[in-house]
């Protein structure tokens, strides 16, 4: 029977439980394994038409003459899961330089990532200079210490977003070619000092496209495959391949983005942290959108202190972004904060339709253990209708303004029908699992006020049905799982953190602990997240790749 594959924007709808295709009824219910172990055999695509290996490796074969099996091997104990002060602290000692830390992960990403019986297929491409990058960021570190953190640390990208050397395809055959400027982000993370490694894979167009296909599937960048079950385990998506390459320790740590749940599920789905921050706080700016209204990057690391450190590096405010939020923090402002780490009579909202999942009360547990107080409520749900009509109407329109605005000019695409009807001339080989959603895209339509309406219904819901129970229960955070109320809070615009909190029993699925919290109250959620994080332990590295 074929299987209909998860739909992250429409599971992040479902109340607790990840789900089918549910467009149609969002709210449904069904079990959480249902998404997570799939029949690979209906797989069309695995690796990449696309991707020449040969070709990327060329770029850095004169580069990695110099670091054989021995150097690699005797770099993993000062590597493999540390964190980015770890790392850091080796460099100022000497242990480790910043073109050796660069060379690790390439030679990983060679070892393990493509064309072997390992392969994961999460990094699309490389950036060819990034090893000289690394050298002048050890010459300067000669004559000083760095201001920031993120300083050296190679990070990878999620390939919607631009960055200079390295097309930005969406993981779309039409964009295979879009050679843009700089993103407003990568300028920030490059003013920080940060090493731009390459991009990561992604479900194609963030998973706004096919409607009936794998995540982790995109034309140019094949099927990401996640490395706790490989060919067993869904990766989430749409940031599949960021949440899959921090969990192989290819990178530092990874930008992904979210629209409804593209951060939150991939990150818990590979045992990661990654945090969805308020709309606005980070740019969109050089992005390749779904939705201007619900949009954000984020970050996404083995740790809550990696993620705190990129957010730093990250938010900033954009004049060119309708949503960017002025504000007068300084760079440092997240990790500094993870000072208070105390959980001590802390009060969390426990949703009872979600105490029948083993992890999640194992997870209450050690917040209590930590003088927690935890506060068990019934969940009130809202339907969310016409969320897919807001992200429908959205991307008609943004869209268009990316291509117009931020792609290479050479890309001749201006519309999402520009983009559907190129993909009908080679469907086998551009579109094999069709593009449903993008033809709903096309069918859709609504006056000003209407569309006004639907953005306006839905902020409302959503903040509802966070607020009413903060509120009315003093709560600091709502406790939910993986990106089981993702939805919520994204119409809502509120931040959201997930931190591993264990396997399942039956199939070995990773799964996180998300902590909710209102309107730009990140900090708060990370000091949580770590808090739980240092009590629990919980993250280990995916057997087959240490």
């Amino acid at each position: 029977m074929r299987h209909l594959f998860l739909l992250l924007f429409v599971c992040a709808l479902s109340s607790c439980k990840q789900s089918n295709d549910t467009t149609e009824s969002p709210t449904n219910e069904v079990t959480e394994t249902d998404s997570l172990t799939k029949d690979f055999r209906e797989f069309k695509v695995l690796d990449s038409k696309y991707i020449n290996v040969q070709e990327t490796w060329a770029a850095f074969e004169e580069e990695l003459k110099d670091f054989p099996e021995g150097a690699y091997v005797d770099l993993k104990p000062l590597v493999l899961e540390q964190d980015i002060p770890t790392l850091q602290n080796h460099i100022k000692e000497g242990r480790l330089t910043y073109e050796a830390l660069t060379k690790f992960y390439l030679y990983r990403i060679r070892k393990f990532d493509r064309e072997n019986k390992l392969s994961l297929n999460s990094v699309i491409a490389l950036n060819p200079t990034v090893v000289e990058e690394a050298r002048q960021k050890d010459r300067t570190l000669d004559r000083g210490t760095p201001e920031h953190l993120i300083y050296g640390m190679p990070i990878l990208l999620k390939d919607n977003i631009d960055a200079e050397g390295m097309p930005t395809t969406a993981g779309a055959v039409i964009l295979k070619d879009n050679n843009a400027k700089d993103a407003f982000i990568v300028n920030r993370l490059k003013k920080e000092g940060a090493l731009i490694l390459g991009k990561a894979n992604l479900s194609e167009w963030a998973y706004f496209f096919c409607g009936d296909c794998p995540s982790g599937y995109s034309a140019i960048g094949g099927q990401t495959l996640n490395p706790y079950g490989r060919r067993v385990l869904d990766t989430g998506g749409s940031s599949s391949g960021s949440g899959v390459a921090v969990a192989a320790n290819f990178c530092v740590a990874a930008v992904g983005s979210e629209t409804s749940g593209s951060i939150l599920s991939p990150a818990s789905q590979n045992s990661a942290v990654g945090l969805k921050p308020t709309i606005g706080l980070v740019s969109r700016s050089g992005i390749v959108p779904i939705s201007s209204t619900l949009d954000t990057a984020g970050p996404i690391a083995k740790n809550v202190t990696d993620a705190a450190i990129l957010l730093d590096a990250l938010f900033g405010e954009d004049k060119t972004d309708s949503k960017s939020i002025y504000n007068l923090w300084q760079s440092g402002f997240y990790y500094d904060g993870l000072q208070n780490t105390d959980l001590n009579g802390k009060r969390f909202g426990a949703i009872k339709r979600l105490m029948e999942d083993s992890l999640y009360v194992a997870a209450l547990d050690v917040l209590r253990d930590q003088g927690a107080e935890i506060i068990e409520y019934e969940a009130k749900r809202p339907e969310l209708n016409d969320f897919r009509r807001l992200l429908n109407l959205d991307m008609k329109k943004d869209l268009t303004a990316y291509l117009e605005t931020y792609a290479d000019t050479s890309i001749r695409a201006r519309s999402v029908a520009d983009v559907v009807k190129f993909n009908e001339t080679d469907s086998l080989l551009v579109m094999p699992y069709g593009q449903r959603l993008f033809l709903g895209i096309l069918e859709d339509s609504a006056t000003d006020q209407e569309f006004s309406n639907i953005k306006n219904t839905l902020k409302t819901q959503g903040r509802h049905f966070f607020d009413q129970p903060m509120d009315s229960l003093k709560l600091d955070a709502v406790l939910s799982i993986n990106n089981y109320h993702a939805g919520f809070a994204a119409v809502a615009e509120y931040p959201a953190l997930t931190v591993p909190m264990g396997y399942a029993e039956e199939n070995g699925a990773p799964k996180g602990l998300t902590f909710i919290g209102k309107r730009l109250q990140e900090r708060q959620l990370l000091e949580y997240g770590l808090g739980y994080e240092q009590a629990s332990k919980m993250r280990r590295a995916p057997e087959g790749y240490q």
